[in-house]
């Protein structure tokens, strides 16, 4: 199975053996929208909803932070998920938040697809949905932890001595330059020093399905980001910035995430921060 799949594929899979499907829809708490809700009021066929929020770090005090790799194991099995499944990933988010699912299965060696285009390309299309929710047998999850794919703070500020990786930040223009103030209480604006900005919607065509791998490496060397070169992604809390991973691994190249991302480095006092273009 491919990294990326397309609708028709989908379609034509749909029920076979071993095909698993996730929901991972997720949005900003101050979005106004419940993504379980809407999950319940229609998608695709078979599919069981992977809630982000729920599927946390609960000791931390960062939000949505990758979990324990035996916690998250155990909530994959409770989705009906096997070892050797066939899983693809979809959402209905503007933050294309089925990116921060897959980095997470990836991270304990499971691997899955994307659907490109999401939910949106799927209705588009008049293809079926479901309501409800169906009930699963329990599966199980081996956990294989993969730390090649997290950094902690520890690590990204060694890295601004070392410039062994590359910092590539997913967040917009006016978040990274501190033209636009962040929200969280506490929180101070501007970016990690030495980072790229390449917003996470670079990487999308209007309709929502990914670029081209073409145009997905232009979108990165215009910034100049050297795709041979290993790269740490982080955005506002490690959402987006698991479509600057997904990019480069659609590319080739596999990159890590910074997981705490700026919710963490923007309310230490003892990191550095800059602020303007980079």
């Amino acid at each position: 199975m491919d990294s990326l799949v397309s609708t028709q594929w989908l379609a034509d899979q749909l029920g076979s053996p071993g095909l698993r499907i996730l929901d991972a829809t997720w949005f900003l708490p101050d979005a106004g929208r419940d993504a379980r809700a809407e999950f319940e009021d229609g998608h695709i066929p078979g599919a069981m909803f992977f809630d982000i929020d729920l599927m946390s770090d609960k000791t931390s005090t960062l939000p949505t932070m990758l979990p324990p790799a035996v916690q998250f194991a155990a909530q994959l099995g409770a989705l009906g998920m096997n070892d050797g499944d066939r899983i693809v990933l979809y959402d209905n988010a503007a933050h294309h938040t089925a990116a921060r699912a897959w980095w997470m299965l990836r991270s304990i060696g499971v691997d899955a697809a994307l659907l490109d285009g999401g939910l949106a390309k799927w209705t588009a299309e008049g293809r079926q949905v479901e309501r409800g929710t169906q009930p699963v047998e329990p599966g199980q999850v081996t956990p294989r932890f993969n730390p090649a794919l997290v950094r902690s703070l520890d690590q990204v500020r060694a890295n601004l001595i070392s410039h062994a990786e590359q910092l590539v930040d997913a967040r917009s223009p006016a978040r990274f330059t501190g033209q636009e103030p962040e929200t969280r209480p506490g929180l101070a604006s501007g970016h990690i020093p030495g980072s790229a900005n390449v917003p996470y919607s670079s990487f999308f065509n209007p309709d929502g399905t990914w670029k081209h791998t073409a145009s997905l490496r232009l979108v990165l060397e215009d910034e100049g980001v050297e795709i041979e070169r290993p790269v740490i992604a982080t955005c506002g809390s490690g959402i987006s910035a698991a479509v600057v991973v997904f990019a480069l691994h659609l590319l080739g190249h596999p990159a890590a995430l910074y997981d705490g991302s700026w919710t963490e480095w923007g309310a230490d006092p003892t990191t550095p921060k800059a602020t303007g273009a980079a």
